[in-house]
């Protein structure tokens, strides 16, 4: 029985090497030729929905021979649906359009994840971001972060806040408050910010942590509850009149924010299609009119950017939910 060389061996490996790399930079280079899907892991009419219709019109923008579908799969805090989005062939053909919780957050919670995110997805582009808020009651006293602070450090019993859930960003925003402040406060979760802003007009909670979004129109209202400060660094111009919380808590700084992924192994070709897709769509007007009606700005980070953003965001919040033993039931 005759032996193949090691010579022989080698050049065929050589060979099907390269036809594999020819092949795939040719399916790169005709990329996209089927419709592209954004995983989208909340449920319809959501923040994190808006976001991820928002990167569809802006690859459909960057890419105008694309057909881009959005697609819903809620679940386990978004995990459900960023599992689906990392374990998908590695074609450009199914994206994840994030969040700061499931791409920083959960794996600090939820004991079984499935996949990793720092390993498992490739940053593509921030889509948007949004500073939080804190909120009282029209009815209280405190007009200022300088009275709240003054009231959690007199009270008798901690002040209670409102959040949409518990290891929701916005819950941890509070807890972040409480850090870097030394303050003790009681959180109270809700399921959104349909339940927690009542309770807090109505006084059966003290404070309202939220998504900027979600309560800016009540805010500027004005009759059931009151902006006391957003939490970004520098003010909104969504509501230029609230103070931020680095005014009085110096470097104090957390913004909510959504992001678009890849399954990682995904070509170089095709990523640099997608950043550079992002990176158009997202500055066209239609877009940054949607994004401003929801007091939202469009995302500055893309590719590498985003991935180092992201380690630090985890490095922060994994640090806080082992000091806070933060917990999920």
């Amino acid at each position: 029985m005759s032996q193949k060389s090691p010579r022989s061996l080698t050049a065929r490996l050589l060979t099907a090497a390269l036809a594999a790399t020819l092949s795939a930079a040719a399916g790169a280079a005709n990329w996209p030729d089927a419709p592209v899907t954004v995983v989208v892991p909340y449920p319809p009419a959501g923040a994190a929905d808006l976001a991820g219709r928002i990167i569809a019109k802006a690859l459909q923008v960057g890419m105008p021979q694309a057909n881009i579908i959005v697609e819903n799969r809620p679940g386990a805090a978004g995990n459900l649906g960023m599992s689906h989005v990392a374990r998908s062939k590695p074609d450009g053909y199914t994206l994840g359009a994030s969040t700061i919780g499931a791409q920083t957050i959960n794996q600090f919670l939820y004991k079984n994840m499935s996949f990793d995110p720092g390993k498992d997805l490739t940053p593509i582009a921030m889509i948007l971001t949004t500073p939080n808020v804190l909120a009282v009651s029209a009815k209280s006293p405190w007009k200022n972060l300088q009275d709240v602070i003054a009231a959690a450090r007199t009270s008798r019993h901690p002040l209670t806040y409102a959040s949409p859930g518990v290891g929701s960003s916005v819950h941890l925003t509070g807890a972040y408050f409480e850090a870097v402040t030394g303050l003790h406060l009681q959180h109270v979760p809700f399921k959104g910010t349909s339940a927690s802003l009542p309770a807090v007009a109505s006084g059966q909670v003290d404070l309202l942590f939220d998504n900027l979004p979600g309560s800016i129109s009540q805010i500027k209202d004005g009759r059931l509850v009151r902006g006391i400060a957003v939490t970004s660094a520098q003010r909104d111009p969504a509501a230029p009149d609230l103070p931020t919380f680095a005014e009085t808590v110096p470097g104090f700084d957390v913004t909510a924010w959504f992001a678009l992924y890849a399954p990682a192994g995904t070509p170089k070709p095709i990523v640099d299609k997608l950043v550079e897709a992002a990176r158009k769509g997202l500055q066209n007007p239609e877009v940054l009119d949607t994004l401003k009606t929801m007091a939202a700005q469009p995302g500055t980070l893309f590719g590498a950017d985003l991935g180092s953003f992201e380690a630090k965001e985890r490095a922060r919040w994994g640090k806080l939910i082992h000091d806070q033993n933060i917990t999920v039931e």
